[in-house]
Parts: structure tokens; C-alpha cells; sequence
């Protein structure tokens, strides 16, 4: 029996690999914002804790620890809006990110059930073409096993005609 050949495959193949490369960007993307988020959450953190420590200060070193930040936490904020609208515009990123992936899944999975469809097809049409070689060899090996037996009824006609004429004469 032939090997099947799909001659789309190529194409599943191509989708399979876009598939995977937009899985890895989704990947890359939710990396960035995981990380993102954790310098957020660190930077968010650090302030809680120095607002506590300045809390926990007398009042002499709290108002000079207090002018302090207060001066130096506009740097901070700056820094943490920034992550704020990093984060913001990474959230963005994955949903796009999904929706190109689920899109080259469903349409890799509609190649693969047209491949199996096809496959299925060519191995019935190989089985009927071999059912109709094996019923034509069949047939001729009947054919020819009756000829066969044909022949050789006419012959040993023929030799019990000879036979007879010889007694006769």
C-alpha cells in the first residue's frame, strides 16, 4: 500500500510553529508582567515600611525623617506610577497575545481533523482497491481453473475416441 501524503501538511506544520512562537511570546509577555508587578509590589512595600519605621520614631527624628521622604518620595511615586502604567499596558499585552494563540490552535485543529478525515478516506479507497485486486485474481484463478478442467474433459474425450476407433479397427 501507498504512503499517504497530505499536501496540506505543510501548512499544519507552518501553524503548529506559529502556534508555538505566539505561545512563547505569551509566555515572554506574562514573564515581563510578573516581574513588572514585583518591582511594583517591592517598590509599594519599601514605602509601607519606611512610613512605619518614621511612625515608630521619636518626634525630634520623625520630623526630620519625615522631610526626608517626603522629599525623596516624589522620585518614588514618579517610579511607581511608571510601574503602574507598565503594568496597565503589559495586562493588555496577554489578552491580545491569547486570543492570536486560541485563533492558530482552532485553526490547526480543523487542519488535523481534515488531515485524519483524509486519511481515513485514502485508507478505505486503498482497502477497496485491494478488495477489487484480490476479486479480479480470484476470479482469473477460477477462470483459469475451469479452462483447466475444460481441457482436460476434451482430452480425455478425445484419448476414449481414439481408444475406441483403435479397438475397432
Amino acid at each position: 500500500m501507498r504512503r499517504f501524503v497530505w499536501r496540506l501538511q505543510r501548512v499544519l506544520d507552518v501553524k503548529a510553529k506559529q502556534e508555538q512562537i505566539k505561545t512563547q511570546e505569551l509566555f515572554v509577555v506574562t514573564e515581563q508582567l510578573a516581574q513588572t508587578r514585583s518591582s511594583l509590589l517591592a517598590q509599594q512595600q519599601i514605602l509601607r515600611d519606611i512610613l512605619e519605621s518614621i511612625t515608630n520614631e521619636n518626634v525630634k527624628e520623625r520630623l526630620s525623617k519625615q522631610e526626608f521622604f517626603l522629599k525623596n518620595s516624589v522620585a518614588t511615586d514618579e517610579q511607581i506610577k511608571k510601574l503602574k502604567a507598565e503594568v496597565i499596558e503589559l495586562e493588555a499585552k496577554p489578552k491580545g497575545k491569547i486570543a492570536e494563540v486560541l485563533k492558530l490552535r482552532r485553526f490547526k485543529e480543523g487542519l488535523k481533523k481534515l488531515k485524519e478525515q483524509a486519511q481515513k478516506r485514502y485508507i478505505e479507497e486503498q482497502e477497496k482497491l485491494e478488495q477489487k485486486q484480490l476479486d479480479e485474481t480470484a476470479t482469473l484463478g477460477f477462470a483459469r481453473e475451469k479452462n483447466l478442467e475444460t481441457m482436460i474433459a476434451l482430452q480425455e474425450t478425445d484419448l476414449s475416441v481414439n481408444l475406441q476407433e483403435n479397438k475397432s479397427e
